[in-house]
């Protein structure tokens, strides 16, 4: 049994400095599991384990699962428990830009299923967590191997329109949607289940605390070190660490029986955790290297967190490009409709360069949630009817709090709340120009 007495204060310091932002996006990722997958009373819960919860319409301002929320793709989400056996998720046919991304307990994608990866074609996909040892069966396309026993699909279909005809398409493809165990995909007994653990009651005022610990301690129980997925060196030297102090994945810490001394130093290094994720979000121009797969982000757990931060569940650029304009041209931060008019004027040959299609978004801050507007706009892009192209071809998106008296700037207006925003771009598919920096984003100007 460890001891944490026994520990160096300034190495408790250190380590908890680490592990707090480490933890950082494993506890925002549990915070949406609990209201979604196990707090049935909570309005955002989508039935447990095992089964998809569809938006069939885009997002609007009452939706705050997840902070930036796109009003491209309606989500799907749901959660697989890969303790007692694997699942498959199968998908229909479709022409229609989907992603079934599968995302880990600390927000790391295992893989994905869609347009971009797996082509239109129907298929099933089995997922299987750390330990299955078994064979896919007959008429699987593909396996994605995870490192955590719990999952989470935040799957985005496009959307372009929001008449009843284009609603009920999306609803067609997502009901195409469908999650099986193994034993129901291929017909034989089913495993004995595993036993149902004492979730913890998620608490916004757990990430401020020492409580936190106790939370890691619990999931770090659905992380197991060793396993098919290979984890870097990091992950083990801190582990180690932490397991000094009695976090060791068995769910069995205990703040209350910690001496005082420990306590104040794990204090301190929650304080000192904080300060380095506060200083790292800077709210960068683009969402490179912020989001991907283990081998694409590696140990670089403080970006894992920066992304947790500022989009939860966010894709990586080969996917979908996130950019933004945390400053406006005249050098602002952040930009503000309250007291001046914005316009981003792309060039007729500087137009987003995107595979499938592009769009920009609208958030208020500090919160990062679509803004009311008596126009029900929430985003702009290539699939917005009526936008009004420059005489020599390009675009120009008049970004600001009222209704512009023109005719032509009120077809492309984005509207703004009346204080400070953030504007959001996003491209599906983006052109190699995006990925190597050729193609940037026009400024945000002030009028």
């Amino acid at each position: 049994m460890a001891n944490p007495a026994l520990v160096d204060p300034a190495t408790i310091r250190a380590t908890v400095a680490e592990a707090w932002i480490r933890a950082y996006p494993m506890l925002r990722n549990y915070r949406t599991l609990y209201a979604q997958a196990l707090d049935d009373a909570d309005p955002r819960h989508v039935g447990g384990f095992g089964v998809f919860r569809h938006h069939r319409r885009p997002s609007t301002p009452a939706d705050t699962d997840v902070v930036t929320p796109n009003n491209d793709t309606p989500y799907s989400w749901a959660w697989l428990d890969l303790r007692a056996e694997p699942w498959v998720v199968s998908v229909p046919a479709t022409d229609r830009y989907y992603v079934l991304p599968l995302h880990e307990l600390d927000t790391v994608y295992a893989g994905f299923i869609g347009s971009r990866t797996t082509g239109p074609e129907a298929g099933d996909h089995l997922v299987a967590g750390p330990g299955w040892q078994g064979e896919p069966p007959p008429g699987v396309r593909g396996v994605i191997r995870t490192a955590t026993r719990l999952v989470g699909i935040v799957g985005r279909t496009q959307l372009a329109g929001g008449t009843p005809a284009e609603l009920a398409e999306l609803s067609a493809v997502q009901q195409g949607y469908r999650l099986r165990p193994l034993h129901a995909y291929a017909g034989t007994p089913a495993p004995a289940p595993a036993p149902e653990p004492v979730w913890p009651v998620w608490r916004e005022e757990v990430l401020g605390t020492v409580e936190f610990l106790t939370f890691l301690d619990f999931l770090l129980g659905f992380f197991p070190l060793h396993g098919e997925v290979a984890l870097p060196p990091a992950e083990t030297d801190l582990r180690g660490r932490l397991t000094d102090l009695g976090v060791d994945g068995r769910g069995e810490f205990e703040p209350a029986a910690l001496p005082l001394a420990v306590r104040a130093e794990i204090e301190r290094g929650i304080a000192d955790g904080r300060t380095r994720l506060a200083r790292a979000t800077g709210e960068p121009g683009t969402s490179a290297g912020l989001f991907g797969t283990r081998g694409e982000v590696g140990a670089d757990f403080l970006g894992q967190a920066v992304g947790a931060g500022l989009g939860l569940y966010g894709l990586p650029a080969e996917e979908a490009w996130y950019g933004g304009w945390p400053v406006d041209s005249a050098g602002n931060r952040p930009p503000n409709a309250s007291d001046r008019d914005y316009v981003i004027r792309f060039g007729p040959d500087d137009l987003p360069p995107a595979r499938f299609f592009w769009s920009v978004t609208m958030y208020g801050l500090p919160d990062r949630l679509l803004v009311d507007n008596t126009l029900d706009r929430y985003s702009i892009g290539d699939r917005t009817p009526g936008l009004v192209r420059d005489p020599d071809g390009g675009l120009t998106l008049h970004v600001r709090h009222k209704r512009p008296a023109d005719a032509g700037h009120s077809a492309n207006w984005l509207p703004a709340p009346d204080g400070p925003f953030s504007v959001v771009a996003r491209l599906y598919g983006p052109d190699r120009s995006v990925l190597d920096g050729r193609w940037r984003l026009p400024p945000l100007d002030p009028r």
